[in-house]
């Protein structure tokens, strides 16, 4: 039989290996969670990124914003400073060349004018008597009654006082020349695009902008300035037919035509500014709004891709695509036409696929994680 130290011992053994279990047990599970949050900051270092094919954008259609101006636009500006008496025509309102628009009150430009007047009828006078008086003397010089220096003094007077008429006169036409001012009128056949004033506003002379009373547009004719990017120049010339299509009516287009094109291209734009014409009987295009000009010109189709999967840097416009060995190549490439939700850009190669939304800070030669396959993207 066992004695009791026999038992005693096998306790202790017992309790010796249950500890032991414990420890061990204890550091195997700390050694497992090491090794995971050390994975999980391995993982955290390296960033995963999602891939997409660049859209193809069709190359006949060349869409680009532009923007809307009256054919003739004539700010009305007051010549003469007074007080507005009336208004004749309101904001949209049709009118003819000749039209009043307006009527300014300037009583001390009557004032002005009267004062004139009068100095003109003393100067008339004055030269008047001076002629009078150098004929007398020009006849007592032939008796020898005077002196040849006396008549020369009345004669000198004489056309002394005639220059003073003619300025006085000068001065009178001047007046009444701005008398006319008085009443605004319209420069041609448009409509009211502006009005700037009302009853009893004070008028001053200026032609400052904002300080104009009306604006007169021609809209009946509109001019669409665009600026076309130099890689398409060569596919816009003079009577080039394009499609114009506002905002404000959805699903219809007008037919514009190019009248003239700059001949240069902007440095800081890299654009060439296009003018055109279009039609505008019923009054459906509003000048002064934005547009699209849609050119059907021939063209090969452009690669296009998200904005976001654009790196603007030092090096210019890049994208950053994967190899297979999961690292990084950044790409640079070339903005050809902005659409808005996709931008077409040249200088990638043919199925390559792009990073969608590259980290912060990516660059050259980084390991990244695919997330999922490469997903196409509409062109519109």
């Amino acid at each position: 039989m066992p004695t009791e130290h026999s038992r005693l011992r096998l306790a202790g053994v017992v309790a010796l290996v249950v500890a032991l279990l414990v420890v061990a047990g204890g550091l195997w599970t700390r050694q497992s969670r090491a090794n995971q949050l050390q994975q999980r900051a391995a993982d955290a270092i390296v960033p995963t990124v999602a891939l997409i094919a660049p859209s193809a954008t069709p190359g006949g259609n060349l869409e680009l914003p532009a923007r809307i101006e009256a054919w003739s636009r004539a700010p009305i500006y007051a010549r003469v400073s007074g007080y507005l008496k009336r208004w004749n025509v309101d904001i949209g309102a049709p009118v003819k060349s000749g039209q009043s628009l307006a009527e300014i009150e300037a009583p001390d430009l009557d004032q002005q004018l009267a004062q004139a007047r009068a100095e003109l009828a003393t100067a008339r006078a004055n030269e008047q008597l001076a002629q009078a008086t150098a004929k007398r003397w020009q006849s007592l010089l032939e008796s020898d009654s005077v002196s040849r220096q006396e008549v020369e003094d009345r004669l000198g007077d004489a056309a002394a006082k005639q220059a003073t008429v003619k300025a006085a006169q000068a001065n009178v036409e001047r007046l009444q020349a701005l008398t006319g001012y008085l009443k605004l009128t319209a420069p041609f056949d448009g409509v009211v695009t502006a009005r700037n004033t009302d009853v009893g506003a004070l008028i001053s002379v200026g032609a400052s902008p904002g300080s104009e009373l009306f604006v007169v547009s021609d809209i009946r004719r509109l001019r669409i300035y665009v600026s076309v990017p130099q890689r398409q120049v060569a596919q816009v010339g003079v009577g080039t037919q394009a499609k114009l299509i506002v905002p404000e009516r959805p699903g219809q287009s007008f037919q514009a035509t190019v009248t003239s094109t700059a001949q240069a291209i902007s440095s800081g734009s890299g654009t060439m500014l296009v003018q055109l014409s279009v039609a505008n009987p019923k009054g459906e295009l509003l000048p002064g709004g934005f547009a699209t000009v849609r050119f059907d010109a021939p063209g090969e189709p452009g690669m296009a891709v998200p904005p976001g999967a654009l790196i603007t840097s030092r090096a210019g416009v890049q994208v950053a695509t994967v190899d297979a060995s999961s690292h990084v190549k950044l790409e640079t490439v070339t903005i050809t036409r902005d659409l808005g939700n996709i931008v077409e850009i040249a200088g990638l190669k043919p199925g390559e696929l792009v990073i969608d939304g590259p980290p912060d800070g990516i660059s050259e030669g980084d390991t990244v994680r695919v997330a999922a396959p490469a997903a196409k993207k509409g062109a519109s």
